[in-house]
């Protein structure tokens, strides 16, 4: 490699979906971006998962010029509903409440990234090191020399004026860093998994709320469904230690509305944990996704404020390259951290709450969150401030969403 190729503006560690979010944001800046990732591409696309998609989200994607690749594949939800075990009151969440056609998304993850990938593919400006691994970072006082170790190329180093961390929860980046962390683990850990069902619609996403933990069902195409279980640690691992006949007697009573219902592919089960960064940048080093911060997955708003995340720090960088400034320094950082550090922070104290308020069966709390859910059903305006919290339309709102129609 000359030496020349190894001298980049922005170096992403991370080639996931925020990460590339962040690296196709970048591209009509004229900055040059390297996207280090550990795992080859295609494997990188292979995750069986889908996500709740903000309508935020959708509008980036939209900005972005992805959307119409990504919707082919995405299930689409006209209503939300929120329920409290066996308690009748249901809080129903409508299009006319937005005066849009759907309220979300689901998005599936391998169609995500491989549109984001093809999109990056065609780029002068964006250089994958894949499969690569980052052995260490030096900040200076111009630039960050990241030191990889490659398959095809042995050990080298490229240089950048920024390092952005996308490299997940325990992101080795921000521990290099020495950036330290607040949270917690939850007692809980989610099993996933995907269904087909019998319901004769199939447009509509629950969240449904148990003693032991939220169950969230996001609508895919062809009238599967994907669920993501919430449980303490031991009744989890034992759910996804069921056969498939016996994990789904024991689901069945769960999911009554759908009717019917079928496995499709495997169960995986993640732990939950809640977690903020002490800072999101420092000089030369910025911050996104579950690199700086995670939240409890009820109300499906994880990768939602990563991707957030992503194309605030990208307006940040492309505002301060057309201006000259040097990307890296810390008055320019600074603006991406005051922009998403207070908003994640709400998001991740309200997932909390609603964690801690329905996980419960404490005869008090249990009055409680259902005197909410009436007010919620019966007070338009709760119920509306509820419904942009969720959608992402509060706080403020990235330029590349501002551009879509």
């Amino acid at each position: 490699m000359q030496e020349s190729e190894s001298i980049f503006d922005v170096v992403i560690v991370g080639g996931g979906i925020v990460g590339s979010v962040l690296a196709a944001s970048l591209k009509p800046s004229g900055l040059r971006v390297a996207i280090v990732e550990t795992q080859p591409l295609d494997v990188v696309t292979q995750r069986k998962r889908a996500y709740a998609m903000s309508l935020l989200s959708q509008k980036i994607f939209q900005g972005l010029g992805l959307w119409s690749e990504i919707e082919s594949a995405s299930g689409k939800y006209r209503n939300i509903q929120l329920s409290d075990e066996d308690f009748s009151q249901v809080v129903r969440f409508r299009p006319q409440d937005l005066h849009t056609d759907f309220l979300g998304f689901s998005g599936q993850h391998e169609a995500m990234l491989t549109a984001l990938q093809k999109t990056l593919a065609t780029s002068e400006q964006v250089q994958w090191f894949c499969p690569a691994r980052v052995m260490g970072v030096s900040y200076g006082a111009d630039a960050a020399t990241v030191s990889l170790t490659t398959v095809d190329s042995g050990s080298l180093q490229i240089q950048a004026r920024l390092v952005v961390g996308a490299d997940g929860a325990r992101s080795p980046v921000r521990e290099g860093a020495g950036i330290g962390t607040k949270g917690w683990k939850y007692w809980q850990s989610c099993v996933t998994f995907v269904v087909e069902h019998d319901a004769p619609r199939n447009d509509i996403a629950f969240e449904r709320f148990w003693g032991t933990g939220p169950m969230g069902v996001l609508p895919l195409p062809g009238n599967r469904c994907q669920i993501v279980w919430t449980n303490p640690h031991a009744e989890a691992q034992r759910l996804k230690s069921l056969d498939d006949a016996s994990f789904l007697a024991q689901l069945q009573p769960f999911v009554k509305p759908l009717g019917q219902v079928r496995l499709v592919g495997d169960r995986q089960i993640f732990p939950v944990q809640l977690m903020q960064s002490d800072r999101y940048v420092k000089e030369r080093l910025a911050l996104i996704g579950d690199a700086a911060h995670c939240c409890h997955p009820v109300g499906g708003q994880g990768l939602n404020l990563g991707i957030r995340d992503a194309v605030a720090l990208a307006q940040i960088l492309t505002e301060a390259y057309t201006q000259q400034k040097d990307i890296g320094q810390l008055p320019v950082l600074r603006r991406y951290e005051r922009w998403r550090k207070l908003e994640n922070l709400l998001i991740l104290s309200f997932t909390d709450l609603l964690n801690r308020l329905f996980s419960n069966r404490f005869l008090p709390i249990v009055l409680l969150r259902r005197f909410g859910l009436m007010l919620m059903s019966a007070i338009a305006p709760l119920r509306l401030f509820a419904l942009k919290l969720m959608a992402g339309q509060k706080g403020k709102q990235p330029d590349i969403a501002m551009s879509v129609e």
